[in-house]
């Protein structure tokens, strides 16, 4: 077996882990710290809670909360320049892949002094980060875990992908609380997202044992919770459970990466600021087809922990069955609903075929695989 590392921050999951964002910040060192969030979170009032959370502890914290759903590279240095004129030497992160993206870029920014996308890559970051706790709300991008940061390019229509052990967080305090703020939709598209990660860290070329089991279960919870979440919105079980799952999900995909489906969502995110988990549930069962035949044994893995009896034509089942889960979950547009266009496809597929994320894919894509799919997803 070839060697793997596994990379991962503490973690404190369960109800009620929000409510100590103030005890490890004054423990890891704070002194003023910087509040990376967005509107949304703002409006639900998760922010404000933190907020009051950090000054119990008599810890000062400036907010920044100009964040975009597909976070902008002059968002992450607008809020390094803030981060840098307040004082601050501590960040704290609540919200969604977007903020906590963001706030991953500023710290990266902070320490290192160079324009954030001077980092792209892997083990592009030189320095450590100033400290960073991650709360998320909501249950998908995984973000709280990972070594991933994705930050939108928008000179080039391109989203970065920063992969460095630096941008692991310190702390991750996991409260499913957070989740019963989502509206149905965005509870969809994470959901999905999650569901993409464990997926295609499972037939990563990069997989290990230790990200086998983690993405398999992850699997198991979200193909058994996702919808019932949708119609219990107020049940903490299912959102327990879809919590727990994204936690799996991204302690897998962190240390395994993924693969076209990410990478064909990133070039979508970059070039027509779409919806990052909505593109990863549209594209996901067309990759799968794609790919089964090189990893057929690991999506038959897959399709058993989704509870499918494979009898006959085994890849039909999955994909039929990925298919229905996120049309009962209400994503059922197609690209070209949602304003991708076949002209578009080509550049599409340029970008897609550059990023990290292909690299893992378990079967080698060449721009005319990327663009055949694409079609398919039109």
């Amino acid at each position: 077996m070839e060697l793997r590392k596994f990379v991962a921050p503490e973690f404190i999951f369960g109800e009620g882990a929000r409510l100590h964002a103030g005890r490890y910040a004054r423990h890891l060192g704070a002194r003023k710290i910087l509040l990376v969030t967005d509107k949304g979170v703002i409006t639900a009032g998760w922010a404000e809670e933190i907020a009051q959370c950090l000054k119990k502890e008599g810890l000062s914290c400036e907010i920044f909360s100009d964040i975009s759903p597909n976070p902008r590279a002059e968002e992450v240095m607008k809020g390094a320049e803030i981060y840098r004129n307040e004082g601050c030497n501590f960040i704290v992160s609540v919200g969604g892949g977007s903020p906590m993206d963001c706030a991953k870029g500023i710290g990266i920014v902070s320490s290192n002094k160079e324009h954030v996308l001077h980092f792209e890559g892997v083990d592009m970051v030189s320095n450590p980060c100033p400290p960073l706790i991650c709360i998320p709300t909501t249950a998908g991008t995984s973000a709280d875990v990972s070594q991933f940061a994705i930050i939108t390019d928008r000179e080039r229509k391109v989203k970065i992908a920063i992969i460095s052990k630096a941008v692991v967080p310190d702390i991750a305090l996991i409260d499913p609380v957070t989740l019963t703020t989502m509206d149905s939709y965005l509870t969809a598209c994470t959901g999905m997202d999650a569901l993409c990660h464990a997926i295609e860290a499972y037939v990563s070329n990069a997989s290990s044992p230790v990200t086998d089991l983690n993405a398999l279960e992850a699997i198991r919870l979200i193909t058994e919770n996702l919808i019932e979440s949708l119609n219990n919105p107020m049940s903490m079980k299912y959102r327990n459970n879809m919590m727990l799952a994204s936690l799996l999900a991204g302690l897998a995909f962190s240390n395994a990466s993924l693969g076209a489906v990410h990478a064909m969502a990133h070039s979508l995110g970059g070039f027509l600021d779409f919806p990052h988990g909505e593109a990863n549930a549209i594209l996901l069962s067309y990759v799968i087809s794609h790919n089964y035949d090189v990893a057929s044994e690991r999506y038959d893995r897959i399709g058993e922990a989704m509870k499918l009896k494979l009898n006959g034509d085994k890849k039909k089942s999955i994909c039929k069955k990925i298919v229905q889960l996120r049309t009962e979950a209400g994503i059922t547009s197609t690209l070209g609903q949602k304003g991708m266009k076949k002209s578009d496809i080509p550049q599409l597929a340029y970008n897609a075929i550059r990023d990290a994320c292909i690299v893992t894919n378990p079967k080698k894509a060449k721009q005319k695989d990327i663009e055949t799919i694409y079609e398919q997803a039109l």
